[in-house]
């Protein structure tokens, strides 16, 4: 658990738990990274951690908005 105004931690901490529900719930996971709250270099490594923890999920799909797309429809069909 993140120190107490560690906001680096902070983001860690929302960014990996909302990636463990979407998966958890069979979900989408879409990481929207703002200027202000990625823009500093302490994010990078942050952001480094979040995708070392996705990778060891099972499972994972690394899709552009078009192949999400695509993937909804031929569901719907």
């Amino acid at each position: 658990m993140p120190a107490a105004g560690d906001v680096a931690g902070d983001v860690a901490g929302i960014w990996r738990d909302e990636f463990d529900a979407a998966l958890e719930e069979g979900g989408l996971f879409q990481l929207t990274m703002h200027p202000h709250v990625i823009g500093h270099r302490s994010r990078m490594a942050v952001l480094r951690e979040l995708l070392e923890h996705i990778d060891a999920q099972q499972g994972v799909w690394y899709a552009t908005h078009a192949q999400v797309a695509e993937y909804v429809l031929e569901q719907a069909s």
